[in-house]
């Protein structure tokens, strides 16, 4: 077995101790209309970060929480569906039940083992770093079926490929998360999910390898705002401060670092916005919502016409090319979302003829014969209701439709496929094909796994969603 060399820095170092920045010196290097553009700049580049740390605190931390899995680098299977009663983020998947996995990279990296699955079963494991960037994928479309051990290192380990390791992934960040998703055929099937969650293991190298463990790092965490409070508090600035300790300043972004600086934003800083001037801390919650209204001006002209589409927002740091307006906008409609070769996410948020879908509305999607859509793995349609994008109750427990279920559906007399989405039962003829809506406000994700190539390339388009009633 080859000698593993210790990383750069010593193992376990704890976090860097804020630095004591006076935030009111900041004021002195930008006039109030330049830092009005620079909290909006690093509004933009920092929500991911920050909402990312804040479901991982929730998950990983905090154990009073009830959306509490398990400690950092401790694998936690949740072998059930996602419910309206899950609301720690939006837009969860409900047809593959999910394992996680909160890795904190300091001390020394992670291996991940997979058993053998069955072919026929789809699985994936989507490795992301503390920016929301994919760093890679373990899974049936990248390493197939048939089981292995696959290392994660942070930063700044500089170790050699141990035996009995099929490939070493890079996270930028130390802190990362591994989503493990295991298709679920249909609700029988839940017992067979189980186990083959039972065969995911992850362990730190040292146990991997039978060593001693490294000394551990710090656990100082601290507590972030909530999802509201990130909309508009500016204790928004002091986590991302503390999240932008976990990783190396980045090359291409260090003009960008020297910039957020000058007005107290930077990697172990404080950001006290008790020292700001009436002025300077008016234009910083301005800068704020300045960020938001460039969303909402994405989402209207862009996303919600089709030119830009979720499989646009997530991806590596390679793809998306620093373009931190699309980062946020897949931090705002799904955090943690896939990336389009190994799911597609057409979104119904208007009708054909533009508008607003509404549950006081009766709707439709029809898939003609022969244009289901194309996946290798299989696709779903599922409803959440708005503004939160949570699964909507309903008197049946349906929150999707997807490919296992068609030989349950009712077919069309062209052998096509009509799915009903409003809010009352379309009929018992017909209840098969109902996907429940609620009564106000909603949107829709079409999920493509692993599509196909007429999916990718837009052969394939998606049917339009038509008001019926």
């Amino acid at each position: 077995m080859p000698a593993i060399t210790r990383r750069l820095f010593a193992s376990g170092i704890a976090l860097l101790p804020a630095l004591r920045f006076s935030t009111a010196r900041a004021q002195a290097n930008a006039t109030p209309e330049e830092a009005r553009a620079i909290a909006k700049e690093a509004y933009i580049y920092g929500f991911p970060m920050v909402d990312s740390y804040r479901v991982q605190y929730q998950y990983f931390v905090d154990a009073t929480n009830p959306e509490y899995k398990a400690p950092w680098n401790h694998l936690v299977n949740t072998p059930r569906v996602y419910t309206p009663a899950d609301r720690a983020f939006p837009s969860p998947n409900s047809d593959t039940p999910y394992s996680w996995l909160g890795m904190d990279l300091r001390a020394e990296p992670m291996v991940l083992t997979m058993p053998v699955i069955d072919e026929k079963r789809y699985f994936t494991i989507q490795l992301i770093d503390g920016y929301t960037y994919i760093i890679d994928y373990i899974g049936s479309r990248t390493t197939g079926n048939g089981g292995g051990s696959y290392l994660i290192a942070g930063p700044g380990w500089k170790g050699e490929t141990p035996a009995g390791v099929k490939k070493v992934f890079r996270s930028d960040t130390n802190l990362a998360w591994g989503v493990y998703r295991t298709q679920l055929f249909n609700p029988e099937d839940i017992d067979n999910v189980k186990k083959v969650q039972a065969g995911y293991k992850a362990e730190p190298l040292s146990a991997f390898l039978g060593q001693p463990a490294p000394p551990a790092a710090s656990t100082n965490f601290i507590k972030p705002p909530t999802a509201e409070e990130e909309k508009a508090s500016l204790e928004f600035f002091n986590t991302l401060n503390f999240v932008l300790q976990f990783g190396p300043a980045i090359p291409s972004e260090t003009e960008l670092m020297a910039r957020f600086a000058k007005i107290g934003i930077g990697a172990g800083k404080t950001f006290d916005a008790s020292t700001l001037s009436p002025e300077m801390k008016t234009a910083i919650e301005q800068g704020m919502a300045d960020a938001w209204a460039d969303l909402a001006n994405l989402q209207k002209t862009e996303i919600n016409t089709g030119k830009v589409t979720m499989g646009d927002v997530f991806g590596t740091r390679e793809f998306l090319k620093n373009n931190y307006l699309y980062r946020m906008a897949g931090a705002v409609l799904g955090i943690g979302g896939n990336a389009k070769q190994e799911a597609m996410y057409p979104v119904y948020s208007v009708d054909a003829t533009g508008q607003k879908l509404d549950g006081v509305n009766k709707y439709t999607v029809h898939f003609a014969s022969g244009e289901l859509p194309p996946v290798n793995a299989f696709w779903s349609l599922t409803m959440y209701e708005l503004p939160g994008s949570f699964l909507v109750a309903n008197p049946i427990d349906r929150y999707l439709i997807n490919s296992p279920m068609l030989p349950q559906l009712v077919k069309d007399a062209d052998g096509g496929v009509t799915l009903y989405v409003q809010n009352e039962s379309p009929g018992k003829d017909k209840e098969p094909n109902w996907l429940p809506a609620p009564k106000g406000p909603f949107i829709a994700f079409m999920r493509l796994y692993w599509p196909k190539e007429e999916a990718l390339d837009g052969t394939w388009k998606q049917p339009p969603i038509t008001k019926t009633q």
